[in-house]
This record gives structure tokens, sequence and C-alpha cells, in this order.
């Protein structure tokens, strides 16, 4: 189960994240400026995400939730078809909003079924590994992106029927949807687990008073981690076109050394992460899971002032932010599922997608394209908006990790109360 969630994350944030390595041909055919893509990339997607994920997280909560994950899996490879075939601009959005609903119900449904299935002082790995393709997710946009982009500029699709008549850009949207139909085909072959120590239905009114209950714990773990994203969407989104841009990386060769990168620093830190986090619950419970993602938030900020340097040093910066981002995600979400009861476990990962998408997706990559554009005025200086955008996104989670582990000491009893 948990290695279907994988493939199934890794495939979802490679068609969230797919539109970076595409950036320019679709500037130039749609004739469309930096903040106009970003809007593509950031809030086609996040509106339609952020207003989808709470009642799919609620419906995760009281429904089936392998039929949710199917349905999804669905529409959200169907948007990115449609973003392939789109003639302009606002078609264009409208597939990222298929796509956005589409990918709204993933993590709720499936941060449920892992918490059923697990105990926990294992589901801090159980999730790492779930997660872990999440991560790889963008990576893998831009590695394979990049390589069927290629593949297609030199004509290798051109005797296939339909894909030979499209523009590159065009063939790999419609090749990324095809084979992101495997996903849902897989959650065919899952048993869903049966649902743990719940108290049955709640009411609506119930889970606005849990979540009021605990909003001293809530609201910082929800913000840190939603900063973390910003930093996440920001990089993702941007250091493809910093390596072209200031570095003039073919596309082949960007994807691959971006790929990587990433992946690997994704990969140590999404397993790390949840070890970490399992391992400093066992020792001291709960309020312990928040040292591992404070520490990592810090890291981050450190990685975000590198990668306005050089090659090399962008490159480092990218796979230390990467490395520990995975680990603050991954310790905050564990910590998330160990604070909240069952029954309101769907709308408590809805929630992370809420703020991670509003404020990472949302206004990551158009503050980054904002900064490269208002503050610095030349497309090459991406990296120090970057920079200038992701640092202090590092370091005010870090304090608000801090917050919400001095708060977490009354945190169990409010929820249980509420």
């Amino acid at each position: 189960m948990v290695a279907v969630f994988c493939f199934a994350g890794l495939v979802s944030y490679s068609d969230r994240f797919i539109l970076g390595v595409l950036a320019d041909p679709i500037r130039q055919e749609l004739v469309i400026g930096d903040s106009q893509f970003s809007l593509l990339q950031g809030a086609a997607f996040a509106l339609i995400y952020v207003l989808a994920g709470l009642p799919l997280g609620r419906f995760a909560d009281r429904g089936k939730r392998l039929n949710l994950l199917s349905g999804g899996a669905v529409l959200w490879c169907m948007g990115v078809i449609v973003c392939g075939f789109a003639p302009s601009f606002g078609t264009l959005f409208t597939g990222r909003m298929l796509v956005g609903i589409g990918e709204a119900a993933l993590a709720p449904a499936a941060a449920s079924m892992i918490a059923d299935a697990f105990p926990p002082e294992q589901r801090g790995a159980a999730l790492g590994v779930f997660l872990m393709g999440m991560v790889l997710g963008g990576p893998t946009a831009i590695s394979v992106g990049g390589a069927l982009l290629g593949s297609a500029q030199t004509g290798a699709f051109a005797t296939l029927p339909v894909l030979g008549q499209l523009a590159p850009w065009r063939a790999v949207l419609v090749l990324m949807g095809l084979a992101g139909l495997l996903a849902p085909l897989l959650f065919l072959t899952l048993r869903e687990p049966a649902r743990q120590e719940s108290a049955g239905a709640v009411s609506l009114r119930e889970v606005i008073g849990c979540f009021i209950g605990a909003r001293r714990v809530l609201v910082p773990l929800y913000i840190g981690m939603a900063l973390l994203s910003v930093g996440d969407y920001g990089l993702l989104s941007w250091m493809p076109s910093l390596l072209s841009r200031r570095f003039a990386l073919p596309p082949a060769e960007l994807g691959l050394m971006f790929g990587v990168i990433t992946a690997v620093a994704s990969v140590a830190g999404a397993l790390a992460g949840g070890i970490l986090s399992d391992r400093a619950e066992r020792r001291g419970g709960l309020r312990a899971r928040l040292v591992p993602i404070a520490l990592a938030a810090a890291m981050g900020a450190l990685a975000a002032a590198m990668v306005s340097g050089g090659l090399i040093m962008a490159l480092c910066g990218l796979a230390l932010w990467t490395f520990a981002s995975a680990i603050g995600g991954i310790g905050g979400i564990a910590a998330l599922q160990e604070l909240l009861p069952n029954e309101y476990r769907g709308v408590g990962m809805s929630l992370v997608a809420f703020f991670n998408t509003l404020l990472g997706l949302g206004i990551g990559p158009t503050l980054v394209a904002l900064a490269t554009e208002q503050v610095y005025g030349d497309p090459k200086s991406v990296g120090y908006a970057m920079t200038l955008v992701v640092l202090p996104a590092g370091v005010v989670a870090c304090l608000l990790f801090i917050i919400c582990r001095r708060a977490l000491r009354g945190a169990a009893g409010a929820v249980e109360e509420a």
C-alpha cells in the first residue's frame, strides 16, 4: 500500500512541477511573461486545490478512501492532457485547475489510510516512504520532462499519431498525463484498512471545535510547514530557469543534473525524516518530533543563501534545501497524525495541503518572479531573487517550530477535550 502511494505521490508531483522545465517554449508560443507563467505554476493550481482540499479531506474521514483516490488520480491525469492540447493561456489555466482538484484527494486519503495501518512509533517511516514519492516528483518532472522535451525537439515522436503533430512541449504534457493513468490502476489492487481508534462520524461543528481547541500548536505547525513549502515551490519552479539563463545549460543536461541531485537529496531527506521523527518520538514523545524539523528549517535557511552563488554553490544549496525540507515536512506531518484523532486526520492533512499550497505554490513562484522583475530587473538574477524569498521563509519556519514545541505540552489534552 505504501509503495503504491509512493508511486502516486511521484506521479502527482511530477504533473504539478512539469511546467517548470517547459517554461520557455510555453512562454514563446503563448506570448506570456514570467508573471503570467507563474500564475500557471501557482495560482491556477493553488486556488482550486485549496478550495477542493477541505471537502475532500472531510470525505476521507467519512467515506471510502480508495474511491476518492482513484477518482482524483484519473481527474488530474486528464487535466495534464488538457494542458497539452490547450490553444490558449485560458485553456491551459483551466487544465491546471483540473490537476489541482484531482491531486487534492491524494494526501488526505493516503495519510489517513497509513495512520490506520501502522502504530504511532512506525508512522513516521511509513509516511516518509509515501512522501518520498512526492519529494521525488519535482526532480522527476525536471529530469524526465527535460529528457522528453529534448527527444521531442529532435523529432523522436514525429512518426507517432497525434504526438507527431504537436509542439514538443505539448507532446511532453500528453505523454506525462497518459503515463500517470497507471496510478488509478494500481489503486485497484489495494484493500482499505479498518479505521483504528475512531469514535465514529463527527459533525462539522465538532471538527471545527477540535482544531480551535488545539490552535496554539496547530497554527505554528501549519504555518511553519507552509513556509518550507514556499522554499520548495520557489526553488523547484525557478531553479531550471536559473541554470538555463545564467549558466546556459541545455534542457537535457539541465534536467539530468537537476534530477539526479534533487532525487538523491529527496530520498535521503524522506528516509532520514521518517527515521529521525520516529526515533525522537520513542525517546521523548510527541514534543520531541519537533526538534529535528526545527533544525532542518535552520539548515534550509543556510541552503537558501547558497543558491545565489556560482553553479556548484547553487546546486549544493538546492540539494541541501531539498534534504532539509523533506525532513521538516515529514516530521511535521507525523506529529500531526499523532496529535489528531482518527476522525480528524483527513481534514488535518487537507489543511496541510491548504496552507502549503496557498502560501507555497500560491505565492512562492510568484514572489520569486516579482523579485526578479521588480527588485533586480534582470532575468539572470533569478538566483538572487530565490535567496531573497526563501531564506527568510526558512528562518521564520524554524522559529515557529520552536514555538509549536513549547505549546505541545497541553495540545493533546486540548484536542481530546475539544
